[in-house]
């Protein structure tokens, strides 16, 4: 597949940032259904970090090369936007954007994926940014590897590429030639890890105090929110899980939950751990911390009352519990996502 063969668009690039030194090119992979938002985000945020980079070194400071690449008709993948036109292209990074559809009604991409292999032999680092690391998986480069997506795709992931080593509480992986990034929005973050390695952590610092974001470093398990798997087919275990719904999970025990099923208690544990993927007691844990993460998001009460009310008499243990499950202490969770007003 080639490189070129198309009519190239023109970036607003002036005569002196033409001079610049060009430390890398990043491409950004346009395939069906990609989120333009996130492919004129990334544009924009690398053009920003070229003039903070400007800024501190004028006329000597490097510039990043910004392309943009797509499926052209028959000639294969081609660029077909340029910031810094005129050279040869040898993308240094190419990044798999968000998408606008869901992982499951995704185009096959298999001519993109091809390609972004050969790129990577060539030794061009391949990076996404959530569902995009569904095209990363394409290419059989993932296999066997660490990698992150939206927390919500991970299961759809996970049975299309069963050996890829998933771990979606982290927004960031970078694994060196690959580099996958979590949520819809983490391209700033993926962004802003290129800068720093491009262009220094001063002028990443800088880029992110314009654009008002947080530098990388954040994870996505204060994003993930509880949602249980209820299409598995098994009706007994999904009378058990209703039930527990209903109930907040609250001093249940497997002997009630099997009678619930209409199960015996052993054939119970194995199937709703089938189900469900999870123990019955992780299960009751997940549905308590919701409510919790619930109360805290939307009321100022205390929060011993809070784990009183869902279920945990000592607030010690829930304290415990709630940050091994989203990644933060109550309160400050309570600081990060509340909205309630403070009376008084």
């Amino acid at each position: 597949m080639t490189l070129g063969g198309t009519d190239i668009k023109r970036g607003k690039t002036d005569i002196v940032a033409m001079q610049r030194k060009i430390v890398a090119e990043i491409g950004l992979v346009i395939y069906p259904d990609a989120q333009l938002a996130a492919v004129h985000g990334l544009t924009d945020l690398f053009r920003i970090a070229g003039d903070m980079s400007a800024a501190r070194h004028h006329d000597s400071a490097p510039a990043i090369r910004v392309t943009h690449w797509q499926q052209v008709q028959n000639s294969g993948v081609g660029c077909v936007y340029d910031s810094h036109p005129g050279t040869p292209h040898r993308p240094s990074h190419l990044i798999a954007p968000p998408s606008l559809v869901m992982p499951g009604r995704m185009q096959s991409m298999r001519g993109f994926a091809t390609w972004l292999a050969e790129r990577h032999s060539a030794g061009t680092t391949l990076c996404s940014v959530c569902a995009g690391a569904f095209l990363l998986g394409e290419t059989g480069l993932l296999e066997g590897r660490e990698a992150t997506t939206h927390w919500a795709f991970a299961d759809a992931l996970a049975e299309k590429f069963p050996t890829i080593k998933l771990d979606v509480d982290r927004m960031v992986i970078d694994d060196g030639d690959i580099i996958t990034a979590g949520g819809i929005l983490a391209w700033t973050d993926l962004g802003l890890t290129l800068v720093e390695r491009l262009l220094g952590p001063s002028v990443m610092l800088e880029t992110a105090r314009f654009l008002l974001i947080d530098p990388p470093g954040r994870a996505q398990r204060p994003y993930n929110h509880f949602v249980p798997r209820l299409d598995h087919g098994d009706a007994a275990i999904l009378r058990a899980q209703h039930w527990l719904q209903a109930n907040g999970a609250k001093n249940q025990s497997i002997a009630q939950l099997a009678a619930v099923a209409k199960l015996e208690e052993r054939t119970f544990l194995r199937r709703f751990r089938n189900a469900t993927g999870l123990r019955p007691t992780e299960y009751a844990q997940q549905i308590r911390i919701a409510k919790a993460r619930e109360a805290l998001e939307l009321s100022r009460r205390p929060i011993e009352q809070i784990a009183w009310e869902v279920g945990y008499g000592d607030p010690s243990a829930f304290r415990k519990l709630f940050q091994r499950i989203t990644g933060l202490a109550p309160a400050d969770y309570r600081r990060r996502f509340g909205t309630a007003v403070q009376v008084g």
